[in-house]
C-alpha cells in the first residue's frame, strides 16, 4: 500500500521558519523524483521544488528561491522541505508528490504564515 505522509506544517509569523517532512512507504522510494506543491486557499496547485532521484539536481519555483531548500534521505524514505523567511503570501496546503512510471500524492499539511 502506498502511502506518502507529510507532517511540520502549522502556524508561523512572517520571517519564520518551518521544515516539512514526507516519510513514504509502499514503494522504491531511491526511484522517484519527489516534488513539493503548494495550494493557496482559492487558487491552484503550485510547484514548489523538486529533487531527482540521486538528490543531486533540485528545480525551485521562482518564489521560494533562495529561502527554501529541498533535500531526501533514501535511506529513511524521507523528503524534506526547509522553508525559511516565510511570507504571508507562503500561506497554503503543502502537499509531497513522488513521480516515475506513476505519481503518488500525500494528503497535504497545513502551512499559515500570520502575525
Amino acid at each position: 500500500q502506498v502511502q506518502l505522509v507529510e507532517s511540520g506544517g502549522g502556524l508561523v509569523q512572517p520571517g519564520g521558519s518551518l521544515r516539512l517532512s514526507c516519510v513514504a512507504s509502499g514503494f522504491t522510494f531511491g526511484d522517484y523524483l519527489m516534488s513539493w506543491y503548494r495550494q493557496p486557499p482559492g487558487k491552484e496547485r503550485e510547484m514548489v521544488a523538486e529533487i531527482v532521484s540521486h538528490g543531486r539536481n533540485r528545480v525551485y519555483a521562482d518564489s521560494v528561491q533562495g529561502r527554501f531548500t529541498v533535500s531526501r534521505d533514501n535511506g529513511k524514505n524521507t523528503t524534506y522541505l526547509q522553508m525559511n523567511k516565510l511570507k504571508v503570501e507562503d500561506t497554503a496546503v503543502y502537499y509531497c508528490k513522488a513521480w516515475y512510471r506513476e505519481g503518488y500524492w500525500g494528503q497535504g499539511t497545513q502551512v499559515t504564515v500570520s502575525s
